[in-house]
């Protein structure tokens, strides 16, 4: 099942690619819910560090794939967590075998030095300015894919900085988003220094959010269509297939390391395709071919006969449920109504 073996190639893609990804509760399932799951993360070994299921095969994959294409791609993580425990998790992505080009923790030390507990669990200062940061270094014309997760707050940080690059927001209106979420004043100020230095380009194609905490899909519509949660990463790799970057191999790996290394089913596979198709974020055509090329390699389950007799009334139920439903809004994002209600529900 190589990746050269794909029937179908996806579209081409001219232009570098930077793919981000968040660490915590994206990459790795890494708990941090209580006082003591914190205290434990520094001496967790890197065997001890378990990836989120699917996901190292489909970051393998971006960058083979573009190999195979003669296409620039480059990987970088961005973590929360503080620099003490860099060693295990650089370790850790050795383990896994995923190359990357660049990584960054977050200093916790000097909010403690500095008294500012509050920032300890306050993330969006600090990736917002890494993220305006490392965009300067980015090659000329690059495109950005982000992912992350539902835990906090990175459909916000996310979104916020694809609209800061695109030349939507200016910096005195960033500043009053930052001060409504708490964001403290010294990266407030550098934020809004980075931004004034912004080439406006709308460079970021798309942001994939894991929910891991099984957040309605309705509550991401205020993000707008660019956006995508997803429930697992099949369904996030076959919308990336669609994008252009993952052929149909790929996203038989992610499926393969599903069901042989995490106790998914192929019905379930199924039943996660129909749930991304029918939230209107991967079109029919790409599906069909996701489904049948899975479906010939016996990882989704094939066509019965049982399905055609079904009652007339449940076959046009299941026709109706399948109609791609439109999400997200087409006009800009309001920030201000959209961080006090996210903030709020978290």
């Amino acid at each position: 099942m190589g990746l050269r073996r794909a029937k179908r190639r996806p579209p081409a893609v001219s232009y570098p690619v930077i793919f981000r990804w968040d660490l915590d509760k994206t990459y790795l399932k890494t708990e941090f819910d209580t006082l003591r799951e914190l205290v434990r993360i520094p001496f967790e070994k890197p065997q001890d560090k378990v990836a989120v299921p699917g996901v190292v095969p489909l970051i393998r994959s971006l960058r083979d794939v573009a190999a195979l294409a003669g296409r620039e791609v480059r990987i970088y993580f961005m973590s929360a967590s503080p620099p003490q425990i860099a060693k295990a998790i650089k370790d850790k992505l050795a383990l896994d075998g995923i190359e990357y080009d660049g990584i960054v923790f977050k200093n916790q030390l000097q909010h403690l030095v500095r008294g500012k507990f509050r920032n300890l669990r306050e993330h969006v200062g600090f990736k917002l300015t890494e993220l305006l940061k490392s965009r300067s270094t980015m090659p000329r014309g690059s495109r950005e894919v982000l992912f992350g997760d539902d835990w906090e707050s990175d459909p916000i940080i996310y979104s916020l900085y694809a609209d800061i690059v695109g030349g939507h927001i200016s910096p005195d209106d960033l500043g009053d988003i930052l001060g409504r979420i708490g964001v403290d004043p010294r990266l407030i100020s550098e934020a809004q220094a980075l931004t004034a230095g912004v080439a406006p380009d709308d460079v970021v194609l798309k942001i994939y959010i894991n929910v891991e905490r099984r957040t309605p899909p309705t509550s991401f519509r205020s993000f707008g269509p660019r956006l995508v949660p997803t429930f697992n990463y099949f369904q996030t790799a076959a919308c990336v297939f669609e994008d252009g970057h993952l052929n149909l191999a790929a996203v038989a790996q992610v499926a393969d390391s599903l069901i042989n290394g995490s106790g998914y089913t192929s019905s379930r596979l199924a039943n996660s395709l129909d749930d991304i198709v029918r939230r209107g974020h991967l079109q029919a055509p790409s599906a069909v071919a996701v489904r049948e090329y899975l479906r010939a390699r016996g990882l989704l389950p094939a066509r019965g006969r049982d399905q055609h007799r079904l009652p007339l009334w449940q076959r046009v139920s299941r026709w109706f449920s399948s109609k791609p439903v439109p999400v997200g809004r087409t006009e800009a994002i309001n920030y201000q109504a959209l961080v006090t209600e996210w903030r709020g529900a978290r």
